[in-house]
Formats: structure tokens, sequence, C-alpha cells
């Protein structure tokens, strides 16, 4: 089989390390894959190496000028992608996100998550990227029964894999570079943006602090199409108003991530919106505690091994039992949970519903 899989950006992303994820996997079971993305920036190549079983295909996508704004980016993104695709050699076309999707016409569509967006632009093309696909896949039972309730669609739920033993087998050394650059340390991953809940952090780690004087707060990643720069400034001036000092890392490079989680004393997850957590799930893999936001979707993915909390108060102080707390039984209930969402089980989940849909 011929599958196409495309994403808008080489950047890592959640949906980005899935699509290469299950792409690798596809190849491994024998399909002819090939990703498809556009390159931000310069970018030849997505932020990792992927395995050369998988034809990458990367679609120059040179910086606007400097007054281009959100929306009118998103429709150059999806007209440059649109005119250099062509789906015909290929028996499935397989969009991972609202501007793959409004490029490449009939398609299969994975909803890692819903937004709402108020730009005009962005609202159209996440509408069009739900309604015009034939098809449908989510990560999550949740994110499915949101496209049951607001439109009416009948999806596939097909959970995110994890690379378990890329997180859960770190080498000692390189997990002790990072204590001794960091010492003992909260991390999240997913950079500063409203949807990962950076401000409602702060608040947390404020609150934290006052118990746990020692202990910084880590923020890595931040790639993102989106501009949020007033929102980082916001967050700025917030944690000096709280007297606070988290350590944002940006971009990590891929090879040096999973050390970075495994060093962790506990990892923060306290987005607004998620379809399934994959950082989260890394997280798990490694051993490290985690505390999430109360949110139906990551009560579904994580249950047991998880602590919950809905407020700023809420995480501060599961993140300060997380600390304090060594639980074996919930450390081991999360690496069990991580061990049974493998991408070799996800692809061919995949590859049954292609052929469902052919």
């Amino acid at each position: 089989m011929k599958i196409a899989l495309l994403s808008y950006s080489t950047k890592p992303r959640g949906g980005v390390v899935h699509t290469l994820a299950l792409a690798e996997a596809l190849a491994t079971a024998g399909q002819d894959v090939t990703v498809w993305s556009l390159g931000r920036g310069g970018d030849g190549g997505f932020f990792r190496p992927v395995d050369p079983a998988v034809r990458v295909r990367i679609v120059p996508f040179p910086d606007g000028p400097p007054d281009e704004t959100v929306g009118a980016r998103i429709l150059r993104s999806i007209a440059t992608l649109r005119a250099a695709f062509d789906p015909g050699p290929y028996d499935i076309v397989h969009a991972q996100d609202c501007i793959s999707a409004n490029a490449v016409g009939r398609c299969i569509r994975t909803v890692h998550h819903l937004d709402h967006f108020t730009t005009p632009e962005l609202a159209a093309c996440h509408e069009r990227a739900i309604v015009e696909p034939y098809a449908h896949v989510c990560v999550s039972q949740s994110v499915a029964d949101e496209l049951a309730r607001g439109w009416g669609l009948k999806t596939e739920v097909i959970p995110n894999g994890v690379a378990y033993e890329r997180f859960a087998t770190t080498v000692p050394a390189d997990r002790a570079r990072w204590k001794d650059q960091l010492g003992s340390y909260v991390l999240t991953v997913g950079g500063i943006e409203p949807r990962k809940g950076s401000l409602d952090l702060l608040e947390t780690y404020a609150l934290l602090r006052a118990e746990h004087p020692d202990v910084r707060l880590v923020i890595a990643g931040g790639e993102t199409l989106f501009d949020y720069r007033d929102y980082r400034a916001r967050w700025e001036t917030r944690a000096r108003e709280l007297g606070v000092e988290p350590v944002a890392l940006g971009p990590v490079p891929d090879d040096e991530l999973p050390a970075l989680v495994a060093a962790a004393d506990a990892f923060a997850f306290p987005s607004l919106k998620e379809g399934f957590g994959l950082a989260a799930m890394e997280a798990l893999a490694a051993g490290v505690p985690l505390v999430v936001r109360d949110l139906p979707v990551l009560r579904e993915v994580f249950g047991p091994a998880a602590r919950f909390g809905a407020t700023p108060e809420d995480l501060a102080g599961e993140l300060g039992q997380a600390l304090t707390d060594h639980d074996p039984a919930r450390q081991a209930a999360g690496r069990a949970l991580a061990t049974r969402h493998t991408w070799d089980t996800a692809a061919q989940r995949h590859l049954d519903f292609y052929r469902s849909r052919a």
C-alpha cells in the first residue's frame, strides 16, 4: 500500500512526533510510506533523522514579509503545499493537521485535538479540515466524542504509541549532566503558550516554591506556527511579579530530550486542551511522577498512573506530594501504561482502518 502522511511542520511538536513514528512503524510493517511537510525557515529535513525506509518530501516554505499575519501565513501554507503535492501515486492520503487537510483534498484526517480560533482564516481552515475529509481518526475517545457531539462524525480511535525504550533506558551519565546543570526540577515540555496552561503553571510554581524553595521549573520546547509573543510577554511580566525565574530551554535536541525527562523530579502537564498527552506518556516511560490538569481526556488516557489538579493550588499540592511521596506502585503503573502504547500496534490499527476505507 502506498501511503502519504502529511504534516505542516518539521519541528518537534506532538503531531509531528506522531507522524514520523507512525510512518516508521508503517514502513516496518512493509508499507510504502512518504512523509510530506512544509520546510519553514529554510528547514530541509525534520528535527530528527528519519528511518531511510520512509521517503521524505520537504516543500520549501520561505519566510513571509515581516508584517505577515497568522491568517495570511496559514493561507500561504495551504497554497504552497497544495501546489507541490500530487495525490495520484498514493492509495491513502492521510493528513495530520488542518493545514495539510486543506491542502490535499480528499483524505483521511487525524484530529489530535480541537481548537477554537477567532482568526477568520484559522477558523475556516479548522472547520474545513473536520467536515471535508472522508474518514477520521482520533487519538482518544474524548476527542472522538467531541467530534460526534459537534459534527455528528463517527471516528476511529487509535491511541498514540510511545518510544518506551528510548525514555526508559537513558544513560545515567546523561541524566547526571542535566542534574548537575539544573539541580532538582519540575519539567514541562511544550513551550510557553495558552493551550499549555503556561500562566497557570507560573502560579503553580510560585505556590510550590513556598514549600520546596530549591526546586526549579524547567520548560522545554516551544516551536509553533502561531504568534504567541503577547502571551509570552504576559508570562514574563507575571513571573517577575511572582518573583520566580523558570528556566526556559526552548527546543531541546532530540537525542538529549530523554535524559532531560528522566532526570526530572516530577513532570507537570497543566494543558487546557489536549488530545492525548504524548509528552506526559514519555515521562511515565521514564518513571517520572506525573501531575496533569484534571481534564476528561487526561483522566481517560492516564487514569491511576497520574496525579490530577484542576487549579494552580491543586496542581501545586499534587506536585508537592509527587516530590516527597515516592510511590513505587504509581511509578510501576505508569511504566506499565506506557509499555502498552506501541507504535507497532498503532500502525497495524491504521492499516486495518485504511483497508476498511479503501
